[in-house]
C-alpha cells in the first residue's frame, strides 16, 4: 500500500518536495544565493555528512567494486556515446551524395535524364561540431551521484550500503569529472595550450584539496571511535539537514536554467546513459556476486541525471552549453519515471 511511509513514497516527496522549495527560492533570491549554498555545501555540509553517515555503514564485502563500476560505466558510457557520434557523422556523409544532384538545374524530362549530378556541391556541415561532441560526451560520464545520489540511496535503502555509493561517487565520478572530463573538454573545447596546462594543474588541485575526499579519510579512520549518544544524535541530525539542503540546490540551479534546445541530441544522450548503461552494466554485475541491495545503490548511481558539475566544464571549455543545459533539465525529469524501473528490475 502506498502510505507516508513507504519507502517510494517518502523518496518522492522527499525529491519533489525538496527540489520544488529550491526552485521557489531560486526565483525569489538572487542567483550568488546559491552560489553560497553550494559552497557551504561543498567545503563543510558534505563533509560532515560523510562522517556521520560512515559511522553507520558496513564496510564488509567487495565495497571496492564500487569504484570499478563507476570506471567501467563511465568507460562504456563514452563508448557507446562515440559510436553514435560517429554513426551519425557518417549518416551525414552518405547523404551528402545527394547533394551532388543540383536541385537548380532543371531536368531534361523531354530526354528521359534526371536531375543533373553536380560534383563541386559543397558536402552539408556536420551537425555534431567538436564543442557538441565534447558536451555529449561528458553528459553521458559524469551523473550526479553525490547532491542527488546521496539523498536517493539513504532515503530508498538506508545507511548500512551508503558506503557503496561514497565509493562510486568520490572514486569514480569525481576523479572521472575532473580527469578524463577535463581531458575531453580541453579536447573538444575552444582551448589553447596554456589552458589545457591550466586544465591538468586545475584537475589535479581540484582532487586533492577536495574535502570529500579528506572526510572519506578521516570518516574511515573514526568510524570506531566512541561519541556521546547526544553528539551522535547531532551529528545525524546535521547529516540529514545536508541531504534536504542538497535538494534545495538542485531546485535552486534548475531554476537558472534556460533555453533549452538540441532536444533530440539531449533525449539521445539521457537515453544512452540513463537506461543502456545502467542495465547492461547492472545486469552484467550479478555475475560477479554483486546482488542485492549493494547492486541497486550501483545502478541507481548509473541511472543519475548529468551533474552540474558538467555544466561548470562545459562553460569553462566553451563547448556547447545548449545541449548540457537541455541534458541536465530533462535528466532531472526523467529520472522520476525511470527510479521505478530499476527498484523493480534489481530491488
Amino acid at each position: 500500500m502506498l502510505t507516508l511511509e513507504n519507502p517510494i513514497v517518502k523518496l518522492y516527496l522527499t525529491l519533489i518536495g525538496g527540489v520544488m522549495v529550491g526552485f521557489i527560492l531560486g526565483r525569489l533570491l538572487p542567483k550568488v544565493a546559491s552560489e553560497y549554498l553550494g559552497k557551504a555545501l561543498f567545503w563543510v555540509g558534505v563533509p560532515l555528512s560523510i562522517l556521520a553517515f560512515l559511522r553507520r555503514t558496513n564496510l564488509s564485502g567487495g565495497i571496492w567494486i564500487a569504484p570499478l563500476t563507476a570506471w567501467i560505466a563511465i568507460l562504456v558510457g563514452a563508448l557507446l556515446a562515440w559510436i553514435w557520434i560517429d554513426l551519425g557523422v557518417t549518416d551525414e556523409r552518405l547523404r551528402a551524395l545527394s547533394v551532388g544532384l543540383d536541385t537548380n538545374t532543371p531536368s531534361n524530362t523531354s530526354s528521359g535524364e534526371g536531375p543533373v549530378l553536380n560534383l563541386d556541391s559543397p558536402a552539408p556541415k556536420s551537425s555534431w561540431s567538436k564543442p557538441t561532441q565534447g558536451s555529449f560526451l561528458l553528459c553521458m560520464m559524469v551523473g550526479n551521484t553525490s547532491y542527488l545520489g546521496y539523498p536517493v540511496i539513504l532515503t530508498l535503502i538506508g545507511q548500512e550500503y551508503f558506503v557503496w555509493a561514497l565509493f562510486y561517487d568520490l572514486m569514480g565520478t569525481t576523479l572521472g569529472a575532473y580527469g578524463l572530463g577535463v581531458a575531453l573538454a580541453s579536447r573538444f573545447g575552444s582551448t589553447n595550450s596554456k589552458r589545457i596546462k591550466g586544465g591538468i594543474k586545475g584537475m589535479a588541485m581540484a582532487m586533492l584539496i577536495n574535502p570529500a575526499l579528506w572526510s572519506l579519510l578521516f570518516g574511515l579512520g573514526l568510524k570506531n571511535v566512541y561519541l556521546p549518544p547526544q553528539a551522535e544524535a547531532i551529528l545525524q541530525n546535521v547529516a540529514l539537514g545536508v541531504v534536504y539542503s542538497s535538494l534545495i540546490l538542485i531546485g535552486m540551479k534548475l531554476s537558472q536554467l534556460s533555453s533549452l534546445r538540441n532536444l533530440q541530441q539531449a533525449l539521445t544522450c539521457l537515453s544512452i546513459k540513463m537506461l543502456l548503461v545502467p542495465l547492461v552494466v547492472g545486469t552484467g554485475l550479478m555475475f560477479f556476486g554483486v546482488t542485492g541491495s549493494p547492486r541497486l545503490v550501483l545502478v541507481l548511481q548509473m541511472a543519475m541525471p548529468p551533474a552540474f558539475a558538467t555544466l561548470v566544464i562545459t562553460e569553462a571549455y566553451n563547448l556547447d552549453r545548449d545541449l548540457t543545459i537541455t541534458a541536465l533539465a530533462f535528466g532531472y525529469v526523467g529520472f522520476l519515471f525511470t527510479l521505478p524501473v530499476w527498484i523493480w528490475l534489481f530491488k
